[in-house]
Formats: structure tokens, C-alpha cells, sequence
């Protein structure tokens, strides 16, 4: 393991997860899980001074509610007595009983860590200043909060071109994970979208139905507040239909439930990580199915990725093709996220 990388494991943890001294910290991975990262997480929690196992467990088939009857007591009686937990599982246990589990516990920091790599976790916290990124992250979600019940329009250089009114403010994502709670690697805005008011069609570039790859041929969702079709996608439209089929209702298709837009700087599409592909500067991830804050919803929603979206908010530029061109205060906080070097 090279030094950036231990250091990255080191802004991970006692940085943002904000661990200290003492704690107990549970990684939870699975057999196509990234060693090196696994192995640099639970280093860095010793470094700290926690208490940091390792739980290695079969690969899931699915994420979320479809996850549980793969889950054993092993792992509930580990995950609830932890801390803080590292979950680099994915398919991912966010979702599932034992992750709603340990949020009503009301003392466990999760992280959704995902497919990260090792170089992910390099770029994702060693190559970035988190305070010039919540800087702009906070900003970013400020402006689209401040927009909730207007009319927000994305575009691409292809054939996309969906409406929508955004629904609900986003959830706070703090800088530091000072309080129990969901964490999400860095990297990436959301918008929450009035699901019923969806409308016009998307083309995605890659795609996370049962696994995450990249789509040799475009696939495009045709969205009138259901998703009514999809088209192209090659092979992986069969996956694709029978993934939204599990996460809709009696069979049918279920909404886009969320819109994001990628503002990491150092993030790299790489095709082979979800986590990282989706946090690159312009791309969109799409969540698919039913919205989770309604009973019994989105606790297994595919996503797919759009690349290089262009965003009006109330009719004015946003992001064009994938660069934040708008308000010149949000201008200004972008142009100041630069990499690290060194």
C-alpha cells in the first residue's frame, strides 16, 4: 500500500467519518470487494486508535430489502455492535433490515462505500480539499433547494431531454459524520424529483440493474411520470427490464427518483466502479424505481448514469455540458475545486 493511498484511508476515516480513539469499527466487504482498500480502511481505523474488524461475506445478489434473506447473524450481531461502519459491499447492504436496523440504534455512522477502488479512494479523498468541496457541495444544494416546486430541464449532446419539478429538498450531507447517521462517499448533488411530473426521455451510458457495466450501446428510459420503456442498452436491457420490474410494483416499471449532478474533481470514469463513475465532474446518476420514502419503496432501485448533462433550473443555465456556468457565486466556488497534487 503507497503512502497517498494510506493518507486517503486516513482523511476517510478520521477526517470525514470523524473516528476517534476507541470506537469500534466495522468493515463489512464481500469477495469481489477491492483488498487493498478494504485492508487501507481498516489501517487507517487502527491508526486512530479504534478497535477495526473485518467481515469478508459472499457477494449479494441484490442491494437493499432483496439483500436480506442473504444476511446472516453473524453480521447483524457485528454491524450492531459497532460504531462505525465501513461497508464496501456491492451489490450493498444500505437498504436492507439490518441497515434500518442500525440507523434506529441512533449511535452508528454508515458509510456506503460501495465498489470503491483503490485508486477510487485515492482520487475520491486523497486527491480532493474537503472543505473547497462541501464549500461548493452546500452551495450547490442550497441553490436547488431554494428552487423546489420550479421546473428544472436536463439535456445532453444526445438525445436527452426530460423535465421534471423538483419534489423535496435534498438531505443534508454534512462535512464531517459528527452524529449517527448515512454517509455517502463525497462527490455528487441530488435532486429530488415530484416523480409523477417526470417527463421525456433519458440516455445512459452505463448502468447498476443486478451488477454495475458499462453499456456498449446507449440505452434510453422514456419517462411519462412512470418509466413506460426502455430501448437499446444491447444485453443488458434483458437485466435491465427485470431489475425495474423487482423494484416497481406488481411488475410493472417505477419512477425516476432521483437526479444527480457529479462535481468531484479528481473523480474518473474508470467503467469499472459505480461509486466513482457517477461522482465524475457532469454525470447524472438516475435512480429508478419507487421513491423510498414512501412505505415499502426504493429499497432496491437500479441507477444508471447519464454523462454530461446539461441543467436549467426555473430557465436559467445551471451546469452546460457538465460544467457549472451558473450563478457567478456557484461559478466561483467551482472554479476554486481544483485537484490535489502531490
Amino acid at each position: 500500500m503507497t503512502v497517498t493511498l494510506a493518507s486517503a484511508a486516513d482523511v476517510l476515516m478520521g477526517d470525514y467519518m470523524a473516528l476517534e480513539s476507541g470506537e469500534n469499527v466495522l468493515v463489512t466487504a464481500d469477495m469481489n470487494s477491492d483488498e487493498t482498500v478494504w485492508r487501507a480502511v481498516q489501517e487507517a481505523s487502527q491508526r486512530a486508535g479504534a478497535n477495526a474488524s473485518m467481515l469478508l461475506i459472499a457477494p449479494l445478489p441484490f442491494q437493499g430489502r432483496l439483500a436480506d434473506p442473504y444476511i446472516d447473524p453473524m453480521l447483524t450481531a457485528a454491524v450492531l455492535a459497532s460504531d462505525v461502519w465501513i461497508d464496501l459491499t456491492f451489490p450493498y447492504l444500505a437498504g436492507s433490515e439490518l441497515h434500518d436496523q442500525a440507523m434506529e440504534t441512533d449511535h452508528i455512522r454508515y458509510l456506503l462505500g460501495g465498489d470503491l477502488s483503490a485508486d477510487g479512494l485515492l482520487r475520491l479523498f486523497g486527491r480532493v480539499d474537503l472543505d473547497r468541496y462541501f464549500a461548493l457541495h452546500h452551495a450547490f444544494d442550497s441553490l436547488v433547494n431554494d428552487a423546489v416546486g420550479k421546473t428544472v430541464r436536463i439535456t445532453d449532446a444526445g438525445n436527452t431531454d426530460v423535465s421534471f419539478t423538483l419534489g423535496q429538498r435534498g438531505f443534508e450531507k454534512p462535512r464531517r459524520a459528527d452524529n449517527p447517521g448515512t454517509l455517502l462517499v463525497p462527490g455528487s448533488c441530488t435532486m429530488f424529483p415530484d416523480v409523477e411530473t417526470v417527463k421525456g426521455t433519458i440516455d445512459v451510458g452505463s448502468v447498476f440493474h443486478e451488477y454495475y457495466t458499462p453499456l456498449a450501446q446507449t440505452m434510453t428510459l422514456e419517462v411519462d411520470g412512470r418509466i413506460r420503456a426502455i430501448h437499446g442498452g444491447g444485453n443488458e436491457r434483458s437485466v435491465a427490464d427485470r431489475a425495474l420490474r423487482r423494484a416497481g410494483t406488481e411488475g410493472e416499471y417505477g419512477y425516476i427518483i432521483h437526479f444527480t449532478h457529479g462535481i468531484h474533481p479528481s473523480a474518473r470514469v474508470t467503467g469499472s466502479s459505480f461509486i466513482e463513475d457517477m461522482r465524475t465532474q457532469g454525470n447524472n446518476a438516475i435512480g429508478m424505481g419507487m421513491p423510498w420514502w414512501d412505505p415499502g419503496g426504493g429499497e432496491n432501485h437500479p441507477d444508471a448514469i447519464l454523462y454530461m448533462h446539461t441543467i436549467d433550473i426555473d430557465g436559467v443555465r445551471v451546469v452546460e455540458n457538465g460544467d457549472i456556468v451558473g450563478p457567478q457565486s456557484l461559478v466561483d466556488l467551482a472554479s476554486e475545486l481544483q485537484p490535489l497534487v502531490g
